[in-house]
């Protein structure tokens, strides 16, 4: 027997060796680009505690006290892969998140996301009870798989023309296993589909519809802006969303709740936000008067828009007076 005798068997099994490694790597190119390569052992339970910080003290601007007061949605979660996004900066708004954006309505999300669960992009979805006020809590109870281990989720500040808060495509699981626990500070989003200013805009849309932004303290850079603090190099969070690992794996989901809450709960403070005062442009002269001998007077006004709040700029006279040579004296001499 010749030596290539010899090594012939062998080939066919080195080539499926080959074959196998190569089936292997484009498998976990698959994995990657579907979002299924977390390799956690079975599920894993969740608290998902929101709390907004919406207050006075620290967004003391246009701060909206009725009709209605500051307060949050309903809050939307969903569990999916990389195959499914919620929402996404940078990104047009999907026409669920258009109606959630801008009137809280849910219908066309959950359309949104039972099509993408079909195709298996998306887990499951969760909700919690609205929250009354600027501050305080709700949460709910979140079961997350292997194959759908990315975290999404909205709230809609109310009243606002189209602005949430919200986490895009969160990963729980980190190289093969489960976050213990995630605290995530949120800030307001635009979704580029109204074109308000103020808490309290009218309903105008915008067309055509712009892409998701993030509002900051100078963008949109105008007065006007509800969130425009022109002193701050960025805005105090609107709320936080803190995720916990449970234990144990219930055996039941909790779709809805508002009582699982964990202990110290009490809000973080945050600094106060000074506001400064911000005055209208002055009018025009009024009429000279006054006697001739002595010579006349005349007044300009202008009024305040913004009063200050904690510790910012004063308001700045309001009233001004100059000299002047009233009509009459003029036309005697």
């Amino acid at each position: 027997m010749t030596p290539s005798e010899l090594l012939l068997p062998s080939c066919p099994w080195q080539l499926l060796v080959l074959l196998l490694k190569l089936w292997l790597s484009c498998v976990g190119a698959v994995g990657a680009a579907n979002g299924t390569l977390c390799t956690a052992r079975g599920p894993a339970s969740y608290i998902l505690v929101f709390t907004g910080h919406w207050s006075p003290e620290t967004f003391p601007k246009q701060y909206p006290l009725f009709r209605p007061p500051a307060q949050w949605s309903k809050l939307i979660a969903v569990t999916h892969n990389a195959q499914f996004q919620l929402w996404q900066e940078g990104a047009p708004a999907s026409p669920g998140v258009r109606s959630f954006a801008e009137d809280g309505v849910t219908v066309e999300l959950v359309k949104e996301a039972r099509e993408a669960r079909r195709r298996r992009a998306v887990g499951s979805m969760y909700r919690t009870a609205g929250i009354l006020t600027g501050v305080g809590h709700s949460s709910t109870e979140l079961l997350l798989q292997p194959k759908t281990s990315q975290l999404s989720l909205m709230a809609k500040v109310i009243p606002s023309p189209d602005w949430f808060v919200g986490v895009d495509s969160l990963d729980l699981c980190e190289q093969g296993d489960w976050r213990k626990e995630v605290t995530l500070e949120l800030r307001p989003f635009d979704a580029g589909t109204d074109s308000g200013f103020t808490f309290s805009s009218p309903n105008f849309p915008t067309n055509p519809p712009e892409n998701i932004t993030q509002i900051t303290s100078q963008n949109p850079n105008h007065p006007a802006n509800s969130f425009f603090y022109p002193r701050l190099s960025e805005l105090p969070p609107l709320a936080t969303v803190k995720l916990t690992r449970q234990g144990r794996t219930p055996t039941r989901q909790n779709p809805l709740s508002n009582h699982i809450l964990p202990h110290a709960t009490l809000p973080k403070r945050f600094s106060e936000t000074p506001l400064d005062c911000e005055v209208s442009l002055w009018s025009s002269w009024g009429l000279c008067a006054g006697p001739c001998a002595k010579g006349g007077m005349r007044h300009r006004t202008r009024y305040i828009l913004l009063r200050p709040a904690n510790s910012g700029t004063p308001c700045p006279e309001l009233e001004e007076r100059a000299e002047c040579t009233p009509p009459k004296c003029a036309a005697t001499r």
